[in-house]
């Protein structure tokens, strides 16, 4: 069972590196753009502190992810020879899809807490440091495989104990999650859901919003919106949206649409496109 592939289809990662080499002075990165980031300190010290004021000293190579745009500073002295490779991160269907949203704001590591990723990070560290045809490139397709690494150890590992994540970790939940990521468009009922997952409806339910934090039904209806809401942008028709997304009329897709988003979807696309 792939628990990921299909929520990468639909929200594909885009990465484009930025930095590579050293890093001195401070940095601060008001998340105002609306693109994700990581950074990866190879070696040297590094502080970083995030849109709350805590800081972190970082005195090992180390990664600093935030899936959605957040503001932070980066901070190193001269004395602190940090050596760094930056990239900015976009998600298609927007910076707060579902995928990002499960994920907490900041993820920072060391990286010898991250095996899995070794080869790609070596990789990775040969090419900035390189000058290699295609480095660019090179570069942004690493940075995309070690997120997508790192989601697979955050799923194996249970790294994260509610939301889509942690449903997706739970071996029971994630049949039913599967399912729905792969046919929004199936007429879902609860007791449907409960079968994909072996277990009985009420057991089901129960379960499902203790670990997920939401009911199945809400579930299910965010993420048609979210998949609705990645159609709108990509100038899709709402009546074929509404099929696409399993709801039986364009005016059943904008009734649900105003309920969660709080406009409709065409006054939603105007915003977001002003």
């Amino acid at each position: 069972m792939d628990r990921l592939s299909t929520l990468l289809k639909h929200f594909n990662l885009h990465a484009a590196t930025f930095h590579q080499g050293g890093f001195c002075g401070t940095t601060d990165l008001d998340g105002q753009q609306r693109v994700g980031y990581a950074h990866l300190l190879r070696a040297g010290r590094l502080a970083f502190r995030d849109k709350h004021g805590q800081v972190v000293e970082l005195n090992e190579p180390s990664l600093i992810l935030a899936v959605r745009p957040q503001a932070h500073r980066l901070v190193a002295t001269e004395a602190d020879e940090a050596e760094l490779v930056c990239a900015t991160l976009q998600f298609e269907g927007g910076a707060n899809n579902p995928l990002t949203l499960a994920l907490p704001d900041f993820i920072i590591k060391p990286l010898r807490e991250l095996p899995m990723l070794t080869g790609t990070l070596d990789w990775l560290f040969a090419e900035a440091s390189g000058d290699e045809c295609g480095r660019d490139v090179m570069l942004n397709r690493l940075f995309e495989l070690m997120v997508i690494q790192l989601l697979r150890h955050l799923v194996a590992n249970r790294s994260i104990t509610s939301g889509m994540m942690a449903g997706l970790a739970d071996a029971q939940l994630a049949r039913a999650l599967v399912a729905i990521h792969s046919e929004p468009q199936h007429n879902w009922s609860v007791a449907q859901m409960a079968d994909r997952s072996g277990m009985s409806r009420a057991s089901f339910a129960a379960h499902f919003r203790h670990t997920v934090g939401m009911t199945p039904a809400d579930y299910l209806a965010n993420w048609r919106i979210s998949l609705a809401q990645k159609r709108l942008r990509e100038g899709r028709p709402i009546a074929l949206i509404a099929d696409e997304v399993g709801y039986e009329s364009p005016s059943a897709l904008a009734r649900t649409f105003r309920r969660k988003v709080g406009a409709s979807p065409k006054a939603w696309l105007k915003q977001g496109s002003a």
